[in-house]
């Protein structure tokens, strides 16, 4: 899946398979301006900064289990969002600190370092990585990702796949190669 947020006219937190295909609204209400987004992939939450409402929020993957983490005004200025284990990590782009905040208890934050520039942060951690199966976009014997010509996308599972096409060509009647 894929999970993102937008701002726009109706502000939310959405999920789609990664070929673009059963978008839906996971977070569309008590919501203004959804940045910073973080997943939880073992416990399946989606966190997210809210920087109009000074908020860190949490629910779970399909939108259930909604409650804040923490809330006021050091939020508004928070970019970019990481978890791990029982922390959130994030960046405070007004004095550039890089935040920990304890997930479960938001009143235990701690000011990690200050860097320059920084607008976002990832944790890069052995446990972190799930263990990859094998998957429809795997590399075929002539070299093309899922038999695609150009780009292979992930559908509803990792058994089904659909090809796309670089910009500028067109999906051929086979669904695989690009003219």
């Amino acid at each position: 899946k894929l999970f993102f947020t937008d701002y726009g006219n109706a502000a939310k937190v959405e999920r789609c398979d990664m070929d673009g295909m059963n978008r839906t609204w996971i977070v569309d209400s008590k919501i203004e301006q959804p940045t910073a987004l973080a997943l939880d992939l073992v416990n399946k939450y989606v966190y997210w900064v809210d920087i109009y409402l000074d908020s860190v929020e949490v629910v779970d993957y399909q939108g259930r289990k909604r409650h804040t983490v923490i809330k006021g005004r050091q939020i508004r200025y928070l970019c970019g969002l990481a978890v791990f284990e029982s922390y959130l990590y994030t960046v405070n782009s007004d004095n550039l600190s890089i935040l920990q905040i304890n997930r479960y208890n938001g009143t235990d934050v701690q000011s990690l370092a200050r860097l320059d520039n920084a607008k976002e942060i990832r944790v890069y951690q052995k446990r972190t990585q799930t263990a990859v199966r094998s998957h429809a976009c795997e590399v075929d014997p002539y070299g093309m990702p899922g038999g695609c010509s150009h780009i292979c996308l992930l559908s509803s599972n990792y058994k089904a796949r659909t090809c796309r096409c670089r910009t500028g060509f067109i999906l051929g009647s086979d669904g695989r190669s690009c003219k």
